[in-house]
């Protein structure tokens, strides 16, 4: 079902369960609210408590009729997942929309210097508790109620950066993850993924401080960094039915940036 408003049309998504990990601030929030604004039942996770509680609230300001829980915790924790599905079930009566949107980054420079503890954390926060919290949705019932599972990638998994190499080859796993999720899921779950350039977040801060911004921007054909509102926009499209044969599929959210074949 659709719902118009002038001349944009939206998915509407009541009576839809969804959870949205890394949600305490920017992409993860920014996408938790436009579920919400779109009719959805949210259930946020972030590792600190007091910050989720402070995103639910601000959730709960910009969308009054939003149902948001905040459940705190480590996605890769696998009591925090079965927490987490747990409580879209009981909130939505099943679990229908999963965005795995936490990520983090602590190396960077080449690989052939990289502390393999440091990049075994890497995979195990981008990649293994991604697909920690696909089999705790399918245990759930995903696949039986009909779900969508979209999962936060980058486009440092497409395309080499040669800075945050670690960052990106975790991404490009989550990109494959994706693919295979897909093909095994299907017809009942679909499974795609978002790949952003660099959006105005406090995890890209360093990036666009002072004048790194404006030298940023003249690589990108839409003349301006991404807002997370752009890779909320995108991620609700495809947990959405008008996206509903495409499964398996990276939509970059990059201001056009790929198409310059530079990085």
């Amino acid at each position: 079902m659709t719902e118009t408003t002038g001349q944009q049309t939206t998915s509407d998504l009541s009576g839809r369960s969804a959870i949205v990990t890394g949600a305490s601030r920017g992409i993860g929030e920014a996408i938790a609210t436009e579920l919400a604004r779109r009719g959805a039942a949210v259930v946020i996770t972030g590792r600190k408590a007091e910050p989720l509680e402070e995103a639910a609230g601000r959730i709960r300001a910009a969308v009054p009729e939003a149902a948001v829980t905040a459940i705190p915790g480590n996605t890769g924790d696998a009591d925090h997942r079965k927490a987490a599905v747990a409580a879209a079930v009981a909130q939505g009566g099943g679990i229908h929309i999963l965005v795995n949107n936490t990520g983090i980054n602590p190396l960077a420079g080449p690989l052939i210097d990289a502390d393999l503890e440091a990049y075994r954390k890497i995979f195990d926060t981008n990649v293994v508790a991604a697909l920690g919290f696909v089999q705790e949705a399918h245990a759930a019932g995903m696949g039986e109620t009909g779900g969508s599972v979209v999962n936060i990638s980058s486009v440092a998994g497409i395309r080499s950066t040669g800075v945050i190499a670690a960052y990106g080859t975790s991404k490009a796993a989550l990109i494959r993850l994706t693919e295979e999720l897909a093909w095994e899921l299907g017809p009942g779950i679909r499974v795609n993924a978002v790949a952003p350039a660099i959006v105005r977040t406090r995890f890209a801060s360093g990036l666009i401080a002072g004048d790194n911004e404006e030298r940023a921007v003249q690589g990108y054909p839409l003349g301006r960094i991404g807002e997370v509102e752009d890779v909320a926009r995108a991620v609700a499209f495809l947990v959405g039915d008008e996206s509903a044969w495409i499964t398996g599929d990276t939509l970059r959210v990059d201001g056009g940036l790929l198409s310059t074949g530079s990085l």
